[in-house]
């Protein structure tokens, strides 16, 4: 099944890396739109200055509307909590916790971390109708936002890292973000917001993360092998059939965003969970649906999504997902993680149904 995909691995991304270049660059000379935001306030550095103190992609992105690699560039994959601040006048511009992927190579969030931090304006420097953001205090090109997001906006702020800064959630209040401490329960040096793991398995690991990797409130993703009773599992043997293992997603979850019982919700409508040991043309053991879960609570939850799942009327078919103690999990070949980001139209037998 995989195997295929690697003869258009070079054609696909090349293909991806063009359209995104395309779409990601460009500058707005229009004014602001209304109600985007005050205009960027005059009296920041001089040029000489901005050439001194930023690397050159940093001043081409944010000074002359320039456009970074997708996919090769510091944030686009980044999962730690923290926020974003302007690379130019430190101001703070996007929360992870609006952080998702969108498979495009950029960082990607659904709404600015003020509403009056970003300036949008139109933008038809290509022949395209498109809305360029900027910083609201020091003017810097950041990218673009579109309304294909998820979440109840419907936005997608496509974001150079080049012209943002991270600061980590542990290290906000040291470095005079302590304002936004709270929202990463980390104010007056408390830890950070605990975060939670999920485990489930429902067909080729390719699809099912996909998925959920753009579920808000999801952190994190790793694909991977588990249920079975061989040691140091590879792809290969899996594939097999005869290992035990199931092809698994490992999810890591912010609970205060998105609740486990939320979590399985979106687990039981992006497969089918009634036809064992198969999804689309898949076949074999390594392809059934399970949860595995951690604790006794996840059971609980688990098997309540579960009869929910079977009572509903999406399927017409008895729900045979299974319900078993998690065991060692084994993360899959690197080729395999974060597939279909890299390679957009890969294969994937799996949608959300509504």
């Amino acid at each position: 099944m995989h195997a295929m995909e690697l003869d258009v691995l070079g054609t696909t991304l090349a293909v991806g890396l063009a359209v995104g270049l395309f779409l990601g660059g460009g500058c707005s000379r229009s004014p602001a739109r209304p109600g985007s935001g005050p205009e960027p306030v005059a009296g920041g550095p001089t040029d000489e200055e901005l050439r001194a103190r930023l690397t050159p992609e940093q001043y081409t992105v944010t000074q002359q509307c320039g456009t970074e690699p997708a996919f090769r560039n510091a944030y686009w994959d980044n999962h730690e909590p923290g926020i974003y601040v302007d690379v130019v006048s430190g101001d703070p511009l996007f929360s992870s916790l609006d952080k998702f992927d969108s498979g495009t190579g950029w960082p990607s969030f659904t709404r600015p971390i003020e509403p009056s931090s970003v300036v949008e304006r139109e933008d038809e420097s290509h022949g395209v109708q498109r809305v360029e953001v900027r910083s609201r205090q020091g003017g810097s090109h950041l990218g673009h936002v579109f309304d294909d997001g998820p979440g109840p906006g419907g936005l997608r702020y496509c974001i150079n890292s080049a012209a943002l800064r991270f600061v980590p959630a542990d290290r906000l209040e040291a470095e005079g973000y302590g304002r936004y401490a709270a929202l990463f329960g980390t104010a007056s040096g408390g830890d950070a917001a605990s975060l939670q793991t999920a485990t489930f398995a429902g067909g080729c690991f390719w699809g099912v993360e996909d998925i959920v990797r753009n579920i808000p409130g999801v952190v994190d993703t790793e694909v991977g092998y588990t249920g079975g009773t061989t040691e140091d599992p590879t792809y290969e043997t899996v594939h097999t059939g005869r290992t035990g293992h199931a092809e698994a997603v490992r999810v890591t979850f912010d609970p205060a965003r998105l609740s486990y019982h939320d979590l399985l919700g979106w687990f039981f409508r992006l497969h089918d969970p009634t036809t064992p040991n198969r999804q689309g043309n898949d076949r074999g053991s390594q392809y059934r649906s399970a949860i595995f879960y951690l604790d006794e609570e996840q059971k609980r939850v688990a098997e309540q999504a579960r009869d929910e799942a079977d009572e509903s009327a999406r399927w017409s078919s008895p729900v045979a997902t299974e319900i078993v103690p998690a065991g060692r999990f084994y993360p899959a070949e690197a080729f395999h993680q974060d597939y279909l980001v890299r390679n957009p139209g890969g294969y994937t037998c799996h949608y959300v149904r509504e």
